[in-house]
């Protein structure tokens, strides 16, 4: 059953009228990106406050699918097949890369469902991963091995080296590859080997790509789409910095980190002062690279990066696979007015080569407004039509159609902000 969404402290029309009023040259705008830096599918994170709404984070191996609508996985067919044809015309055989969570039965019910709508656009369609931390897994794998996903369905994974073998040999061929796959433990050999296309970039991992460089260019987008819209940049942005070569166990490490929440504090106050806000300022720490919500401590005040204990520190510098962070993002926190029922919530928008497909609500029945949802222990998704104005609330919870087409546009400038940033890394790592 749907859940209700309600909105507290709405500010009214944020910047609505203006962006109505300049569309033609919005749209203009988006036209000179949009056909060159957009990455095959994304997700992106976005939180209202109210008074500003920004993009804060964005997922270039969206594992999500399985919290879409129908509507919106209808959808998806017709525009996963165009992006397939624009990369590799004539394509046939595909492979998603998938990560190596086959226990975690959601994600597989998430690469099941990437399968179902590739497989419903006309490809074969294969799922693969490299099982480095089963490796007995492979010599099972002489076709497939079979899970079962979190809904009860079945789904074959096969090995990607086995895979591999069989593409070297001449006795399968594939066209494709679709990356699932965040590859923070770095690039396998198996993956290098392979002379078939990649997408998204498999320099895009997170053993590659940092957060801080994706709001680099997402800002430097911000700030020409505010000049159109005649609206402060940071309206819709987060202010940010960035602390190198941290051990986060060690005194001067953290007073580098202090001394640059102090800067960040100071500047996101200055903001609340020009534009009349009555609020707190706070902010996040977290892991320049890394996924999945890891590590993500919200600070209500400088002071506590001092403070600090053993378990907080240890939280904040293990990365996934148990790799040790040392660059860390101190991002401005932006508190979200979105409530599933009495839960905090915020936005996340899905999209194939930039192209709307839906998204859903994340909420946390134990968090608060200022603090990070994408956490266990009490997460839940409500599903976010893309025609809810044609099915109504028959399909995912209702929500103001004006602001949503202000989501709709930060999640469109993080797409291409995103494919800026991968062309950037291929040209710094191929």
């Amino acid at each position: 059953m749907n859940k209700t969404l309600t909105i507290n402290n709405f500010s009214g029309n944020l910047c609505v009228k203006c962006i109505e009023a300049r569309r033609e040259a919005i749209n203009q705008w988006f036209a000179q990106y949009e056909p060159v830096y957009t990455p095959i599918y994304s997700s992106v994170d976005i939180r209202d406050a109210g008074f500003k709404i920004a993009v804060v984070d964005t997922n270039l191996f969206p594992a999500g699918f399985n919290n879409l609508c129908e509507h919106g996985l209808a959808d998806a067919v017709d525009l996963i097949r165009n992006a397939i044809h624009k990369r590799v015309p004539g394509a046939k055989s595909i492979v998603i890369a998938a990560e190596e969570h086959t226990r975690n039965t959601w994600y597989l019910e998430n690469v099941r469902i990437l399968q179902e709508i590739i497989n419903k656009a006309g490809f074969e369609v294969r799922i693969a991963t490299f099982f480095e931390t089963e490796p007995t897994f492979c010599d099972q794998a002489a076709h497939a091995l079979e899970f079962e996903t979190a809904t009860g369905a079945s789904v074959k994974i096969h090995c990607f080296k086995r895979l591999l073998e069989r593409i070297k040999n001449n006795k399968t061929k594939v066209d494709l590859i679709i990356m699932n796959n965040d590859l923070s433990g770095g690039i396998p050999e198996a993956l290098r080997e392979v002379k078939v296309p990649i997408f998204p970039s498999m320099h895009a991992g997170w053993h590659a790509r940092y957060k801080s460089e994706h709001f680099r260019w997402t800002n430097d987008l911000i700030e020409e789409f505010a000049k159109i819209a005649g609206v402060d940049p940071w309206q819709f942005s987060c202010l940010y910095e960035l602390v190198e070569d941290v051990d986060v166990n060690k005194e001067e490490d953290q007073q580098r980190l202090y001394q640059a929440g102090v800067k960040l504090f100071a500047a996101i106050q200055d903001k609340y002062t020009e534009h009349g806000i009555d609020d707190k300022p706070f902010i996040f720490i977290k892991s320049d690279s890394g996924t999945y919500g890891r590590g993500v401590t919200p600070i209500e005040d400088p002071q506590q990066i001092l403070e600090l204990n053993r378990k907080e520190r240890n939280d904040l510098e293990r990365g996934k696979g148990g790799a040790t962070v040392h660059r860390f993002l101190l991002q401005e926190g932006v508190p979200t007015i979105h409530r599933i029922e009495e839960s905090p919530s915020e936005v996340c928008i899905y999209q194939i080569d930039n192209n709307l497909i839906g998204g859903f609500y994340r909420y946390h029945t134990a968090k608060g407004s200022r603090e990070n949802l994408n956490s266990p222990g009490g997460m839940g998704f409500q599903k976010m039509c893309p025609h809810l104005d044609k099915y109504g609330r028959d399909c995912g919870i209702a929500h103001n159609l004006n602001i949503f087409d202000i989501y709709r546009i930060l999640g469109r400038i993080a797409g291409i902000a995103a494919g800026m940033e991968i062309l950037d890394l291929e040209k710094k790592l191929k």
